[in-house]
């Protein structure tokens, strides 16, 4: 008779079962992203069930793994690496996520074979330090040349963008991104890169700006361009000429009582546009509402405004322009104004914007994403962020490597003899780690539908006989060089790919016991 511990609603799964659990999970997640890998890869339609009119075209692993709700407690660790993945260095989403599903592929096997899970644990430690480490022998440091640095970035950005949407326009788009980046000197604050989505036009029709673009527009009746603008970037309501007396009735006997009343703010809201003409500015930007009033003054005082600026527009264009957003106008000496050479409308598809030009944080620009469709657009955003946080990772950690499943061939071939150095079981868990990193390669030609055990085998003598720049030329369907065809990555992403995924796996194959239980609820809690 079995004697039951845990309470009702809460159930247990234990060694086998439990594992079992864990590795149905992952792989199942491993599974849906394989198909999105590599050039040839293809994307996800994803629907919300709660909104039907929400539907969302993807390829990059994060955003897909995010949107769709995972019961499986192992599963959630996978999402959460690609999560982590994203956030670290903002490709390889996929990669990380495919290569954990592997590895614990291979490890399902060893336990079938009644190895012990910490063998394994230790196996893969051992396979993931060598695997680092040959590839951190083949990575190649440009930072030196900044010519040849910038080509680095360019194949990198080129790379990056073949496996997604922008993969048609992806000159266009890796000039622009790398241009982007290399504005931004070093820094990785891609805050500074700001993107507008405008629908309308097609995706070779996006451009680069140096400078920043508001989308809004100048007051009525204001001039259209604005050089040498002195900016007042401000937060502050411009909206009393109407009586505002919070809660409060009040009567008045006649029209004229209340014509004075608004007399009253009229002189109190030119004695507030009076301070603000003393900062001896020729463009305010409010991020509230400017009334008709404040604005004739304004006009009239030959000051441009612009109202209702957005949140995020206007913190940008205070880190853009070097000013800082101010609320009150009693000290402009302590206030810093912004400063750019030059604001004038411009129009972007059927709309006036207003852009910025010639400004003082030579690090900011914005892209303007042109798009037959939203969908098309969140996309493209989705594509450009991940090679502009790449780039902007490398711009840091210069050392490349090459794409294409030569950096894994390279480390699968390094693993490989590791195996044969360790005795014991532990070479067995080893081996297998050697196996999962060739998984990759396999599956980029499977993606792309030529014979993956064929192109694969042909890669792998290429690279054991020392030709350690071949990889898959996955448009033809050869092995090629890798770095005459220009496919390289980043070093820091490779190897966090490798380094998350063995420890995601790690995580997983230490688990003996799933216990669920429900929440505690009211009435449970008093018996």
């Amino acid at each position: 008779m079995s004697v039951q511990i845990l309470k009702d609603q809460a159930t247990e799964e234990r060694g086998e079962n439990a594992r079992m659990s864990a590795f149905v999970g992952a792989i199942a997640v491993g599974d849906l992203v394989k198909s999105t890998l590599g050039p040839k890869g293809m994307d996800k339609l994803l629907q919300s069930a709660s909104d039907p009119n929400k539907a969302l075209v993807t390829n990059d692993g994060a955003t897909i793994l995010k949107s769709i709700p995972l019961d499986n407690p192992a599963a959630k660790v996978l999402v959460n690496i690609a999560k982590v993945q994203d956030d670290e260095v903002g490709d390889g989403t996929t990669s990380v996520t495919v290569l954990s599903a592997e590895l614990l592929k291979e490890a399902e096997k060893l336990i079938e074979r009644k190895i012990h899970p910490q063998t394994i644990i230790e196996g893969y430690r051992i396979a993931r330090n060598v695997a680092v480490e040959a590839l951190t022998k083949i990575s190649v440091d440009n930072a030196s040349n900044p010519e040849s640095f910038r080509n680095d970035l360019l194949d990198i950005a080129r790379t990056t963008l073949s496996s997604k949407i922008l993969s048609q326009d992806r000159e266009h788009f890796a000039k622009l991104a790398v241009d982007a980046i290399l504005r931004l000197k070093g820094s990785t604050n891609l805050n500074h890169i700001q993107v507008i989505k405008k629908s309308g036009g097609k995706l070779a029709d996006s451009f680069l700006d140096e400078g920043f673009i508001l989308e809004k527009r100048f007051g009525i009746n204001q001039i259209k361009k604005v050089e040498n603008a002195k900016i007042l970037i401000a937060n502050t309501s411009m909206d009393t000429d109407k009586v505002k007396i919070f809660g409060a009735k009040f009567k008045v006997d006649s029209t004229s009582k209340l014509a004075e009343l608004e007399k009253a703010e009229k002189a109190k809201m030119k004695a507030k546009v009076e301070k603000i003409k003393n900062f001896g500015i020729n463009v305010f930007i409010n991020r509230q509402l400017i009334y008709d009033y404040p604005e004739q003054l304004f006009t009239d005082s030959k000051i441009n405004s612009i109202e209702h600026a957005d949140f995020d527009g206007v913190e940008r264009l205070a880190l853009v322009t070097g000013g800082e957003v101010v609320s009150t106008f009693d000290n402009p000496e302590k206030v810093k104004l912004g400063y750019c050479e030059k604001i004038e409308e411009i129009m972007i598809g059927e709309e006036v914007m207003t852009k910025f030009s010639g400004v003082a944080a030579g690090e900011a620009c914005t892209i303007v994403l042109r798009g037959a469709t939203e969908q098309v657009l969140d996309e493209a955003e989705r594509s450009l962020h991940d090679a502009l946080s790449v780039l902007s990772q490398t711009t840091r950690e210069t050392r490349t490597c090459l794409g294409g499943g030569c950096s894994e061939m390279n480390m699968s071939k390094a693993v490989d003899q590791a195996a044969a150095n360790e005795d014991g079981k532990k070479s067995l868990a080893v081996e297998a780690f050697a196996k999962a990193l060739r998984q990759l390669p396999i599956i980029l030609a499977d993606n792309a539908g030529y014979d993956s055990a064929e192109l694969v085998t042909k890669l792998r003598s290429a690279i054991y006989n020392g030709m350690t720049t071949s990889g898959l030329n996955l448009n033809k369907g050869i092995v090629a060089d890798m770095r005459e065809l220009g496919v390289v990555e980043s070093y820091k992403l490779k190897r966090a790919v490798v380094s998350s995924a063995a420890e995601a796996a790690e995580v997983l194959l230490r688990v003996d016991n799933i216990l669920r239980a429900k929440p505690r609820t009211a009435d449970r809690n008093r018996h």
